[in-house]
């Protein structure tokens, strides 16, 4: 009896073990759950920003290098990409967009700046245009009296004594403010100018061509201060610079000193005072590439087409620094009454 009694203990014990075993195995399972797994999120690399110059096929190699490699510089600078092009319409305007230069002619800004508000658009030089909103535009210089002071003061530096001349238009009220300008120029350089050989003529002279006049007559009144008072540097009024009468007065050994450069340099061109339009770039990037637009851009002046056996490089130093001077107000090319 004994033994069965023992036996069956032994068993109810061995099936109680079995079931706790399950119990313990059971809570030890994984319970699935309904929770999703997300993807990563997709990150968009940025847009470079993108600058473009438009300029025309047919520009002068030299000029049309000179404008990229400006551009080119600034927008490397700036982190930009950078893109020539001939030509741009709303069409092909792609969404890094954001600096374009222009220059003449006029590629459509008003319909571009329209299109891409988003784009700051330079004109250079482009008529009809005015700055506002997301157009910016390259004024002119504005400066004629700065430019006429400094060729006064550039002719009494490199003219035998003093006698130096201008060509202007009659009854022009800019140009008689500019002929005031060249003789005060003059006189900044040498004050009394006191010729060394016995003059019976005050420097500087000048004469006035009317509106009317044929071109072709142009050379007789260069002949007016060339034979009659013996200058020997002109300064000639923009409105005036024709090829021809530049040409005419190189033939005769006298000298000239421009605003325009002339399509081919004549004997005796000293320089030419013009706006300096890489530098009025290079001053107007910074708006540009901040997004500030609708800026009149004022073109500082510089010196080109310089003849060193007529303005040596010592003295081209001293003009430059006239320059700078007149143009950071430190010299007034009207003289204090």
């Amino acid at each position: 009896m004994r033994p069965r009694f023992i036996s069956l203990f032994a068993v109810i014990i061995f099936i109680l073990s079995a079931c706790g075993a399950g119990e313990s195995a059971a809570t030890s399972t994984p319970i699935p759950t309904d929770t999703p797994i997300l993807p990563p999120a997709s990150t968009s690399t940025p847009t470079i920003p993108l600058a473009v110059l438009v300029i025309p096929a047919d520009l002068d190699p030299d000029t049309s290098n000179l404008y990229q490699k400006t551009v080119y510089d600034l927008a490397q600078a700036s982190g930009f990409r950078f893109q020539v092009l001939n030509s741009l319409s709303p069409e092909t305007i792609e969404p890094g967009l954001q600096v374009v230069i222009a220059l003449p002619p006029d590629p459509g800004i008003a319909a571009l700046a329209a299109a891409a508000p988003q784009v700051q658009f330079l004109a250079i030089n482009i008529p009809g245009l005015t700055a506002a909103g997301n157009v910016s535009v390259l004024s002119g210089s504005g400066q004629s009296d700065v430019a006429a002071f400094l060729a006064g003061y550039t002719a009494a530096l490199t003219t035998d004594d003093y006698r130096i001349g201008m060509i202007l238009p009659k009854d022009n009220p800019d140009a008689i403010r500019a002929l005031n300008a060249f003789a005060n120029g003059m006189r900044f350089y040498c004050g009394i100018c006191r010729p060394v050989y016995y003059s019976a003529w005050a420097y500087p002279q000048y004469v006035e061509i009317p509106a009317e006049e044929d071109h072709a007559n142009y050379d007789a009144y260069a002949d007016i201060l060339i034979l009659q008072y013996k200058v020997g540097t002109i300064y000639l009024y923009p409105d005036i610079a024709i090829p021809e009468l530049s040409t005419y007065i190189g033939t005769t050994g006298t000298s000239m000193i421009g605003t325009i450069s002339p399509e081919e340099r004549p004997a005796g061109w000293t320089m030419t005072i013009q706006p300096d339009i890489i530098k009025a770039i290079q001053n107007a990037w910074p708006d540009l590439a901040s997004g500030k637009g609708g800026i009149t851009v004022q073109s500082p002046l510089g010196l080109s087409d310089i003849d060193p056996s007529l303005l040596s490089p010592g003295k081209q130093r001293l003009v430059e620094q006239t320059l700078s001077d007149l143009q950071n107000g430190l010299i007034n090319t009207v003289p204090n009454p």
